[in-house]
């Protein structure tokens, strides 16, 4: 397994990521002890959950339980800020709801401290300054080592970084954001301002909700039981002719070299700076076991450069 540093800080990730988003809902507590160890058995250091995953801290609570001493051999990352009720209080980055989310999180997780505490959205409601005053003060107590941003806009992150700079605070090492060979929207203003200022990538959807697994086919039932088969939004936004076409020449181009589209997908990424770890969300073993291997293949500048002829 590879590692890489996250951006400019001192946290050092697996290349593959274990995305926690089924644990507390999707898959069982056995299923999901089973998976956790899998992960650290293949070298998977990067562990990303969220206070909001498993229906509203399933997922948070699970990890608690089952990690015990192997908490201390992983990177851990959770974020705040997106609802935790239905009366649209308990949620944001104000200093008053950090300051009980951040102790909320601790507690189900059964740790001291938060590697990676990632502001999950943006909050029209809260000055930025605020908010990264809260975590500074998270980090200087030592219960948080770093702090991160995820779905900010890049002027946002710039913002971001200028305020905690200006006023002597801990700042953004992280962004987590949607991207992928379907989605690569980051490339024209993301990636960019990340890389300025000094951000590592963490995406997320790799495989664009399963289109890039190569499992799905046009004008073909969809397979039963899948995320794209369940939930139609998602089919809505993924399933369309230009995404289509996109995934048939790609899934070409990787059988063309004997390689899987799974392959194809997480390489690509890892290619691309400032990207520092693939998150990809399993739910049995064999899918982690698919995705550490598949991000070993080092592509080629023109491969790379056909692969932009494709998908840009």
């Amino acid at each position: 397994m590879e590692i890489r540093n996250l951006g400019q800080s001192g946290l050092r990730v697996s290349s593959i990521g274990l995305g926690c988003n089924n644990f507390g809902g999707r898959i069982d507590e056995a299923t999901t002890k089973v998976v956790i160890h899998r992960a650290l058995d293949l070298g998977i250091t990067l562990f990303d959950t969220a206070d909001v995953y498993g229906e509203r801290g399933g997922s948070e609570a699970e990890m608690g339980r089952i990690l015990g001493d192997d908490r201390k051999r992983i990177v851990l990352a959770t974020k705040f800020a997106a609802p935790m009720d239905d009366t649209d209080e308990k949620l944001g980055g104000s200093r008053q709801y950090i300051m009980a989310a951040v102790e909320d999180s601790l507690r189900r997780l059964k740790t001291d401290w938060i590697d990676l505490y990632q502001m999950h959205r943006t909050d029209p409601r809260t000055p930025i300054e605020e908010t990264l005053r809260a975590l500074d003060d998270l980090v200087r107590q030592g219960k948080v080592r770093y702090i991160g941003c995820s779905n900010f806009p890049a002027w946002q992150m710039t913002e971001a970084a200028w305020t905690a700079r200006t006023n002597g605070l801990n700042g953004f090492v992280s962004c987590q954001d949607e991207f992928s060979l379907i989605h690569r929207a980051p490339e024209a203003e993301l990636l960019p301002a990340a890389r300025k200022l000094g951000f590592g990538l963490l995406p997320y959807f790799p495989l664009a909700s399963g289109l890039l697994t190569g499992k799905y086919r046009r004008n073909t039932a969809l397979p039963a039981g899948t995320r794209l088969a369940k939930t139609q939004r998602l089919a809505d936004r993924y399933l369309t002719e230009r995404n289509w076409e996109i995934a048939e020449k790609l899934a070409d181009f990787a059988e063309a070299r004997g390689r899987t589209m799974l392959e194809l997908a997480f390489s690509w990424l890892l290619a691309q700076s400032p990207v520092a770890s693939v998150i990809a969300g399993a739910t049995r073993p064999e899918q982690l076991e698919q995705n550490v291997k598949a991000g070993g293949w080092r592509m080629t500048a023109d491969e790379l450069a056909e692969i932009d002829r494709i998908s840009g």
